[in-house]
């Protein structure tokens, strides 16, 4: 069973409810007929999967991708008014139960989080969890232009911890984007160091040594910080700042966290195999978005040269042991 762990869904209710106004997402149709999602410093065009079950399970079935854990993308529920943002998050959430329930051997999900309001998220993922069946959470890589490793968000963490449940990094706009406006570099480029970003502040901050137990997965191969392992490991040797909370290499705690493989790159992707193993890696596609690639995910790693024990952990059995299913 190959198992998709990235990739994106709007339930109806939540789309409605952005199409009220009056929020921080703004919702219209082009010229072209298209539905747009527009949020700070970039856009979603709406495609039949997106809000289609029925065009998502032909889609699924046509490249060879058996289970999808559902995730909602950008512009996501943190950067609205905290009431705003816990009824948009209800209302995923339950989506995504519904989908789940007419379809349990096709779906999961990993429930939104309401992180402006950190005490009602991670009673979210609870009740997601808990009451919904959903698999765990998504984390915006920002709230508002806040990083995610500052204490007010630990509630979250603390309860994902107890919950025995994995919490998915995903970009939304980066917290310094002023200059990624044009040519689409906001998805390009700087969705990627917004991750990272946060990837890097879990680490230094001892976030991971304090909460051993979080299981944290990291969308689009981790981001930029692939590239960078070589100068982080050497930034932690040479400045004393990078061990006032941590004793151990950043790599340590590097390869305790999951990441997809919607990288599109063939020598990157080994390269992190060869750093991590490939029991951190879980299959992604980003599916439905422009710059998604389902058609390819599962060939590009039927094709790498690892052996069949690995391609089949990275195509469902990391996925499986996370999610219990």
């Amino acid at each position: 069973m190959n198992i998709d762990f990235h990739n994106h869904f709007y339930p109806k209710a939540y789309i409605d409810e952005l199409s009220k106004g009056g929020g921080y997402a703004r919702v219209e149709t082009d010229e072209h007929g298209r539905l747009l999602v527009h949020y700070e410093g970039d856009y979603n065009i709406v495609v039949g999967p997106h809000i289609d079950i029925d065009a998502r399970l032909k889609a699924m079935d046509r490249c060879g991708v058996d289970m999808q854990l559902l995730t909602l993308t950008t512009p996501s529920v943190e950067r609205e008014t905290p009431e705003r943002g816990i009824k948009l998050a209800q209302l995923a959430n339950d989506g995504f139960r519904e989908v789940i329930e007419n379809h349990p051997d096709r779906f999961h999900a990993l429930a939104a989080l309401p992180l402006q309001a950190p005490e009602a998220a991670a009673d979210e993922l609870e009740r997601s969890v808990k009451e919904l069946g959903l698999k765990g959470g998504t984390l915006m890589t920002n709230v508002g232009g806040k990083p995610l490793d500052l204490e007010e968000f630990h509630v979250v963490y603390e309860r994902a911890v107890k919950l025995d449940v994995p919490l998915f990094f995903h970009p939304t706009s980066p917290i310094n984007h002023k200059w990624m406006g044009d040519w689409r570099l906001v998805p390009i480029m700087g969705f990627g160091i917004d991750t990272s970003l946060n990837v890097l502040r879990f680490v230094f901050s001892g976030l991971l040594d304090k909460m051993p137990k979080l299981k944290l997965v990291a969308s689009h191969l981790g981001g930029v910080f692939p590239y960078l392992r070589g100068r982080i490991e050497i930034g932690f040797n040479a400045y004393p700042e990078c061990k006032v909370n941590i004793k151990e290499p950043p790599s340590t705690y590097l390869k305790r966290i999951w990441t997809d493989s919607i990288i599109y790159d063939e020598d990157v992707l080994m390269s992190t195999i060869a750093f991590s193993g490939a029991e951190k890696l879980v299959l992604g596609s980003d599916h439905p978005h422009q710059i998604g690639d389902m058609a390819n995910c599962v060939e590009r790693i039927n094709n790498l040269d690892i052996s069949d024990e690995d391609k089949e952990k990275i195509l469902w059995g990391n996925a499986a042991k996370l999610l219990k299913i």
